[in-house]
C-alpha cells in the first residue's frame, strides 16, 4: 500500500519536474553549442578545452541528479505528513520512511557540495551578508539533522548563544565564540564557508574519542574557524597527503584516516579559491585541529 502510494506521488510529481527539467536542459545545451562554435570546430579545440568539456559533462550529470532526488523527497514527505490521504503508517513503516528521507537529504547535500566545488573551480562566487550566528547554527543543524536527530531538535529550540553552548556541551561539542562576534554580520561566500565548516565538523565527529571543539574568531579583515577533536590524530608524515584526492590509508596502517579521500581535498580547494589558508595541527595520539582563515569582503 505504501509503495503504491509512493509511486503515485512520484509519478505525479515527476511528470511536472521532468517537463520543466527538459526545458532547462534544452536551454543549457543550446547555450553550450553556441559557446563551442559547433561540431565543425571541435577537431581543433585545444586539449584544455576538451578537459573543460569533460568537466562540464560531469557537472551536468551531477546537476541532473537534483530532479529525481527532489521527487523522491517530495514523495516520502507526503507519505509521512499526509497520512489522512495516503493511509495510516505503522511505527515501523514510519521509521523506515524517515530513514529513507534522511539518506535522500544526505545525497542532496552531496550533490550540492559537488556543484559548489565545480562553481568554485570556475571562479564563481555567491557573496552575501550573513550573521555569524546564522552561518554556524544552520551548519550545525545540517550536520546534526543527518547524524543526531535528538541534538538537532535541541539546537533548534535554543533561544540564545548561552543556551546553544550548554546544549552542545552536553553532547560533547564545545563552541567557543564571543557574544559580540556571534551577533556580527559579515560579507563572504556563505555556501562555500558552510561547506567547509560542515566537512570539518563531520570529520571531527567521525574521529573523536569523546569530544570536539569549534572556535570562531576574527582577525583584522578575516574570519577564523577551527575544529578540533580528541581522536587518535594524524602522523606528521601524512599531513600533506590527506589533502590529496582519493588518498586512503591501507588497512594495515596505524593512521585512522579513512573514507573516500575527497572531503579534505574539497575543503582545501574551497579555502584556496577564496584566498584563504588551511592549517593542520596534529600528531599520532594527539587529536587533530584544522584551522581556516577566510578573508572577509568589505562590502557586498
Amino acid at each position: 500500500m505504501i509503495i503504491s502510494n509512493l509511486l503515485g506521488i512520484v509519478k505525479k510529481t515527476n511528470s511536472k519536474s521532468t517537463k520543466r527539467h527538459r526545458q532547462e536542459k534544452s536551454k543549457e545545451l543550446s547555450s553550450f553549442g553556441q559557446n563551442t562554435g559547433g561540431a565543425a570546430q571541435e577537431a581543433s579545440v585545444p586539449r584544455d578545452r576538451d578537459m573543460k568539456k569533460e568537466r562540464i559533462k560531469i557537472d551536468f550529470l551531477i546537476h541532473d541528479l537534483k530532479v529525481p532526488l527532489a521527487v523522491i523527497e517530495a514523495g516520502i514527505t507526503s507519505l509521512l505528513t499526509r497520512q489522512d490521504k495516503y493511509g495510516k503508517l505503522t511505527e515501523k513503516q514510519e521509521k523506515v520512511l524517515r530513514r529513507a528521507l534522511r539518506n535522500t537529504k544526505i545525497t542532496q547535500t552531496l550533490v550540492n557540495d559537488a556543484l559548489e566545488l565545480g562553481r568554485s573551480r570556475e571562479g564563481v562566487a555567491h557573496v552575501s551578508t550573513c550573521s555569524i550566528s546564522d552561518l554556524v547554527k544552520n551548519t550545525l543543524l545540517e550536520v546534526f539533522d543527518l547524524t543526531n536527530d535528538r541534538l538537532s531538535e535541541e539546537v533548534r529550540t535554543c533561544a540564545d548563544l548561552a543556551d546553544l553552548k550548554r546544549v552542545l556541551q552536553s553532547h560533547g561539542v564545545g563552541l567557543n565564540v564571543e557574544e559580540r562576534l556571534w551577533a556580527q554580520r559579515v560579507c563572504l561566500d556563505e555556501p562555500k564557508v558552510k561547506q567547509i565548516l560542515r566537512n570539518l565538523l563531520n570529520n571531527a565527529l567521525k574521529y573523536r574519542r569523546s569530544s570536539i571543539e569549534v572556535t570562531i574568531g576574527q582577525e583584522a579583515d578575516a574570519l577564523l574557524l577551527s575544529v578540533s577533536d580528541d581522536g587518535e590524530g594524524i602522523p606528521q608524515e601524512y599531513h600533506r597527503r590527506i589533502f590529496e584526492c582519493y588518498f586512503q590509508m591501507n588497512g594495515d596502517e596505524s593512521c585512522p584516516v579513512r573514507g573516500h579521500g575527497l572531503g579534505l581535498a574539497g575543503v582545501l580547494v574551497l579555502v584556496e579559491d577564496m584566498g584563504g589558508k588551511l592549517t593542520l595541527e596534529s600528531d599520532q595520539g594527539c587529536g587533530a585541529k584544522f584551522s581556516v582563515r577566510i578573508p572577509l569582503i568589505k562590502t557586498c
